[in-house]
């Protein structure tokens, strides 16, 4: 039997509307209208060809009804902003596997437009589930859509082919309590999932093609410290930048360790995989594959051309691991004891030694400023009162200076760039490597060493702000050439 659900209406709100979007939601559309239907709020519902019950539960409930065929959903929103006849001064956008919780609901409830004079939009917090899960970390809680805006100010950005959202002229406001969840149950079986994404990387493929062209541009000015939408917008410029089929990994990355997905269980790192990998990975080959049959000419100077994209990274790769191998192999001739141990190496081309050396020096320069006397020895940093510290060859920095070195080296700019960059960022990284010795001679202690990693976190710490130096750095040149009227990509 097919559920029903009646909407029995005293008065009806003259606050806020409700439009939302289905197609094929007969699983989903009663779930959401039982979280709504005590606001008494006029609800038009916008399908795209539904062929179950979905229109038979709108019309039951007493829903205005249009419907018009998906193309995508930008401008599934534009048309329904567009063609429902609305007489409140707010509404409320939702798309179908959505629910609204209690605490979202009584903020709903009192609502009064007087409330809220010189706001456009009200931003709400989002649970999104993947296979009964709340996925809580990985950059995805908490994550703010704007839902509700004043009717005849906001509208649909038509600049984006996929990552739809509202856009309003004047200021916003975030709800941070009470919550839109988020949970397609059809996603439940993984077919389903992937089938959706397919047709979605087929979206955003198109899109980014079209902005290497210049033909589609951002709406929302870039804003890192803005409204969630201006950060987004921020975020994607850097996305364009990064070279295609090494962003997808360095997203995962940042997902589950920075971002903390890992905490998610076995079912959130699957979905960390699965949108932060896998479908992102998809996307860079569906752009390969529409650049290869279009014949277009990659123009975005901030892009890597593909055969530069292969070229940087297998140059990269090759300098890491000869930089990586070149160090190993001297502190094995350099170390005492080890088997390949040779002694003109060690008396005359050990530099891992030199810079154990400076690191200490320098380190006990630095803790005795600060009123912390302090020795060492060829391996040990002792504190006065404050225990001891080793410096062992991973404390060294060497992984991370030959990742920075290799990819500098590797990338294509000017030498005098190059050098300069790479002389400050290698004095940069062992700069913050005294600054951590620092601080844990002076306020570490051998429980707290157990805690935490500082290893992990250190180097952490340094390859986000390696990736985010490399991006200025990298920007760099092309500002300079726009500015100066050429806007030339960098050939590889």
């Amino acid at each position: 039997m097919k559920q029903q659900i009646n909407q029995n209406i005293i008065k009806l709100n003259n606050q806020f509307s409700f439009i939302i979007l289905t197609f094929n939601e007969e699983i989903h559309l009663p779930r959401l209208l039982n979280s709504i239907k005590a606001l008494n709020a006029k609800i038009f519902i916008l399908d795209s060809g539904s062929t179950d019950s979905t229109l038979e539960i709108a019309n039951n409930i007493g829903a205005t009804v249009l419907t018009n065929p998906f193309e995508n959903h930008p401008k599934q929103w534009d048309f329904a902003l567009h063609n429902f006849q609305i007489k409140t001064p707010w509404i409320v956008c939702l798309d179908a596997d959505q629910v609204v919780t209690p605490e979202l609901f009584a903020r709903l409830e009192s609502f009064k437009n007087e409330d809220f004079e010189g706001i456009d939009g009200i931003y709400f917090n989002r649970k999104n589930y993947f296979k009964g899960k709340w996925i809580k970390h990985g950059g995805y809680f908490p994550f703010y859509l704007l839902k509700m805006i004043r009717f005849g100010a906001g509208f649909s950005d038509l600049n984006e082919n996929m990552d739809h959202r509202f856009i309003v002229p004047g200021k916003t406001i975030i709800w941070k309590e009470g919550y839109l969840l988020e949970e397609n149950l059809k996603e439940n079986k993984i077919s389903f999932w992937i089938n959706k994404h397919n047709r979605y990387s087929d979206l955003v493929a198109i899109e980014e093609v079209e902005r290497m062209q210049k033909i589609r541009q951002q709406t929302i000015k870039p804003n890192l410290w803005g409204s969630p939408d201006s950060r987004t917008a921020w975020l994607k410029q850097l996305w364009w930048q990064l070279p295609r089929y090494a962003r997808p990994s360095i997203y995962f990355f940042y997902r589950i360790f920075f971002k903390l997905g890992i905490l998610d269980g076995n079912t959130g790192v699957i979905f960390h995989f699965l949108q932060g990998f896998w479908f992102r990975l998809i996307v860079d080959v569906k752009i390969d594959e529409i650049l290869k049959k279009d014949e277009v000419v990659d123009n975005n100077p901030n892009m890597l051309s593909k055969i530069g994209s292969f070229k940087f990274i297998l140059s990269f790769l090759v300098l890491f691991l000869a930089f990586d191998f070149f160090n190993k192999v001297n502190f094995s001739l350099t170390s005492p004891g080890s088997k390949h141990y040779w002694a003109f190496a060690a008396n005359y081309l050990n530099y891992i030694h030199q810079l154990r050396f400076g690191l200490l020096y320098l380190s006990t320069k630095v803790l005795g400023f600060f009123g912390y006397p302090s020795i060492f020895n060829e391996y040990y940093l002792l504190i006065a009162g404050h225990g001891s510290l080793k410096l062992v060859y991973s404390c060294l920095g060497l992984a991370l200076i030959s990742f920075f070195s290799a990819f500098v080296i590797a990338y294509p700019k000017n030498i005098k760039s190059k050098v300069w960059f790479l002389i400050g960022g290698i004095l940069g990284i062992e700069a913050l490597n005294i600054v951590r010795f620092v601080l844990l001679g002076a306020f570490g202690t051998k429980s707290q060493s157990q805690i935490f990693d500082h290893h992990a976190i250190f180097n952490l710490s340094i390859y986000i702000l390696i990736v985010v130096s490399i991006y200025f750095w990298v920007k760099a040149d092309y500002s300079t050439d726009k500015k100066n009227g050429t806007d030339k990509p960098i050939n590889l």
